[in-house]
């Protein structure tokens, strides 16, 4: 299967995302990855990772096609410590050589959340400030992104496609076609380290205040804001 697509230097003359997710909707992966990065180039692809629970498979399978493709972190401030040894741990493993930690603006945490509480009294400003705002000036630079969502996930993530539309960029989502057995196949078959709390119970892993353990028979992202209508931050809800 040739999915590979031509090297192309700008923007304007970049397949458009219905073409190209008609071409790689059946596709491994690791072929998606790799005609991402044909299609604009290492220079202009992030990959985006919370380095949470599942992040790793993903990871793997870009470094086999290029570890030299950037890496976009959001480092929030309000991470358990654990997410950020598991970062250091995988840069490690896998060999990353361009993993880029993004913090929010000191100006903004100053004006918008002073006493630090902002995630409990607004979590979609707290989302806003640290994560989707610092999201959008990290990706300024490329025309494309990768990240992890999967259709096994549910709610918004139900219907994803392979590549999509993001406003001033392409997304690819190249975990769309996977299932949760083949996520944890390839954790076996390449012996990745697992992220240090999802053996207490953290199936998936945001911010410390808004995650919680989850308990058997929950969807996966249960404990992400638990109580509350909300179930994404908003950098897959908001163009960026």
């Amino acid at each position: 299967m040739n999915v590979i697509a031509p090297q192309l230097s700008s923007m304007s003359a970049l397949p458009s995302a219905e073409e190209l997710d008609r071409a790689l909707r059946d596709a491994s992966p690791a072929e998606i990855i790799a005609s991402a990065l044909k299609t604009v180039g290492r220079e202009k692809l992030a990959l985006v990772s919370s380095f949470g629970t599942e992040s790793a498979t993903l990871l793997k399978v870009m470094a086999d096609v290029d570890p030299a493709i950037p890496v976009i972190f959001l480092d929030t401030g309000w991470l358990f410590e654990e997410t950020l040894a598991y970062r250091d741990t995988l840069i490690a493993t896998l060999g990353l050589k361009d993993v880029r930690s993004i913090k929010p603006a000191e100006e903004t945490l100053s004006r918008e959340d002073p006493d630090r509480d902002l995630w409990f009294s607004d979590p979609d400003a707290c989302c806003r400030i640290r994560k989707v705002e610092p999201l959008a000036r990290a990706l300024k630079p490329f025309d494309a992104w990768l990240n992890g969502r999967k259709r096994f996930q549910g709610n918004a993530r139900a219907d994803i496609p392979v590549v999509e539309d993001d406003g001033a960029r392409l997304k690819f989502n190249p975990f769309a076609n996977v299932s949760r057995e083949e996520i944890e196949a390839i954790f076996t078959r390449a012996k990745l380290p697992r992220h240090p709390l999802a053996a207490s119970g953290f199936l998936s892993v945001g911010c410390m205040p808004c995650t919680s353990r989850t308990a058997e028979g929950e969807d996966a992202r249960a404990g992400r804001w638990r109580g509350r209508a909300k179930t994404e931050c908003g950098i897959h809800t908001m163009k960026v």
